[in-house]
């Protein structure tokens, strides 16, 4: 006996099709269809008809084994055998987050694949693991950001026990998972939300990537109840730890209770039932700290969000690049102010955008903000997909950690980063309509325009290799120079375990130094001091005391005397205050 339930409510008639065989539903309040049938259960495969066109996907669909133009199946999910009952997330203070494509991250790209993996991520000091959008969408590989059925695990990747099996590994190595979901639009192949109701969406609103999702129009309770029930489901029903929200900013809303308020409340309410702390990490563009202030300071009271200031600071110092929107970005005084503030943009003129941006993000501590050199967006929105350690030397590539794991933030690394993964991570699609694919093919390399990257140069998204040339290739670890980097890595992660000052997120206990003629940087947090030279020459720089001692060198040559430390080209120390780290 299973009920099937499905929200229409502009429907004259609803039936739902087992095998070839249609059983009419009931309808009942608010423009929901029920129907019990005895017949049905865990492993059986359904779709809607809704007055006689059909049979389409259940928009709530937990499985769609042949693809999202295929039938639903069944899934009972209390049928698994959890073993995590005394797994515990690390607070953000102390985590160290890991950003992985399920796809990309081993050559299977597979739920079980990843499984063999998490062993590494335990070694390196990882406490969480990133999963960026696991949701069906169409074709066998992409992204993840362009799915339609958002309660469903993307069939190549395995089905809902593979992910459970993978969520469950997770926490026996003591590794949290958060879960990458979107949103703000759904893709455009495999989309029947509107078959069941036109109120999914709302015309008054247009996103970059296509209609907006209807969340403060007539008919919006459902499309929340739709959205929130997602989130719960992801963490009650497969013991995800918290969940990452893709470019909230274009989710629009003028609701006095906006959804995302409402979402973080119901996540809030779903911890306490369960016993188990949950977090809700957005992303966001536009430096407003209202997403994270408490509710009773007019806040929406989410737990942190990702902090692109930071990284676009980092990144210019290191590589130079101004185009596109870095060209807000690029120097130190920059990289000084987001280490010490999160936003460099907090209110004054952007050139970029033409207008003043952001606001202060008062009342908030570098625990609200996650800090990162690379992310599947600032590589893989690259023409080519390079890398940071494909861009700059193998001395930049270690400052760029060490800023990111000594910095007041929540760290977080992109698969591979820690090693400097070789292998690019590129925009890559496979949907089976012609025309779309013409479409993603021909928007990608016109958007690149503002960056100056050359169009012919931008790799077909919808190429076979484009994807494979993508995986990882974990025979790199170690071979050099990938293995210095991967140590280097593991020394700051351990180091920023021992230290609790790395872990004090009070941002007025950050202080940094710098000269921006003679190219070098230092970041104090007592008892730690980070020094970087990014200089094409060895040079020394000053000290404000005597007493320290070297903790960490990024290679041979720098020399440490009374009020000053002699560094290399390109090369970061950190030192220390303490006798206890020295």
């Amino acid at each position: 006996m299973h009920e099937f339930r499905v929200w229409v409510p502009t429907a004259k008639r609803v039936e739902v099709q087992i095998g070839e065989v249609r059983f009419p539903m009931q309808r009942s309040e608010g423009g929901w269809w029920k129907a019990e049938i005895a017949s049905a259960g865990p492993g059986a495969d359904y779709g809607f008809v809704v007055d006689g066109a059909g049979p389409f996907p259940d928009p709530r669909s937990a499985w769609q084994p042949n693809g999202v133009h295929g039938l639903s199946r069944v899934v009972e999910h209390e049928s698994f055998e959890w073993q995590d009952s005394g797994f515990r997330q690390a607070p953000l203070s102390h985590a160290v987050i890991y950003e992985v494509h399920a796809g990309t991250f081993t050559p299977p790209g597979t739920f079980e694949g990843a499984i063999e993996r998490l062993d590494h991520l335990s070694r390196l000091g990882v406490t969480h693991v990133e999963l960026m959008p696991v949701n069906a969408y169409a074709g066998n590989h992409g992204w993840g950001y362009d799915g339609v059925d958002l309660f469903a695990p993307h069939p190549a990747y395995g089905g809902p026990e593979d992910l459970k099996r993978l969520v469950n590994a997770c926490h026996q190595r003591g590794l949290a998972a958060l879960l990458d979901v979107v949103y703000n639009h759904l893709g455009p192949s495999g989309n029947y939300l509107g078959k069941f109701a036109p109120h999914y969406f709302n015309s008054r609103y247009h996103t970059p990537w296509g209609a907006a999702i209807n969340f403060d129009g007539a008919h919006s309770d459902e499309v929340r109840r739709f959205f929130c029930d997602n989130a719960l489901m992801w963490l009650r029903d497969y013991h995800f730890d918290g969940l990452r929200l893709d470019a909230v900013h274009a989710i629009l809303d003028t609701s006095a209770l906006p959804f995302l308020e409402q979402l973080g409340a119901e996540v809030k309410q779903l911890a306490a039932r369960l016993g188990r702390p949950l977090v809700v990490i957005p992303e966001s563009s536009l430096n407003d700290p209202r997403l994270l202030w408490p509710v009773e300071r007019g806040g929406f009271g989410l737990d942190a969000q990702w902090s692109d200031d930071f990284h676009h600071a980092l990144h210019t110092v290191l590589t130079g690049e101004s185009s596109g929107y870095y060209k807000d970005f690029g120097t130190l005084a920059d990289l000084a102010k987001a280490l010490a503030n999160a936003f460099v943009y907090d209110g004054q003129y952007s050139a970029h955008r033409q207008r003043r941006h952001g606001r202060p993000p008062a009342g908030l501590d570098g625990h609200h903000f996650l800090g990162y050199a690379q992310n599947h967006d600032q590589v893989g929105n690259r023409g080519r997909g390079e890398r940071l350690s494909q861009l700059v030397s193998l001395g930049r590539a270690k400052i760029a950690a060490a800023c990111v794991l000594t910095s007041p933030f929540v760290p977080m690394l992109f698969q591979g980063e820690e090693w400097g993964a070789s292998t690019p991570f590129q925009y890559f699609t496979d949907h089976p309509e012609p025309e779309l694919a013409r479409a993603v093919r021909e928007g990608r390399r016109n958007e690149f325009a503002a960056f100056g990257w050359n169009p012919e140069e931008v790799p077909d998204p919808q190429a076979p290799e484009t994807f494979e040339r993508s995986k990882l290739d974990w025979s790199e670890l170690t071979r050099a120079p990938h293995a210095e980097l991967l140590d280097w890595h593991r020394q700051l992660i351990q180091l920023r375990r021992r230290e609790a000052a790395l872990r004090d997120g009070r941002l007025e206990r950050v202080n940094t130094r710098f000269d921006e003629a003679a190219r070098w940087f230092a970041i104090e947090r007592p008892p730690i001091l980070v020094v970087c030279n990014l200089a094409p020459r060895a040079q020394d720089v000053p000290l404000t005391r005597a007493e320290h001692k070297t903790v960490l060198e990024s290679g041979p040559g720098i020399q440490l005397g009374r009020y000053r430390i002699t560094l290399p080209p390109d090369s970061v120390a950190v030192l220390t205050t303490s006798a206890e780290l020295a």
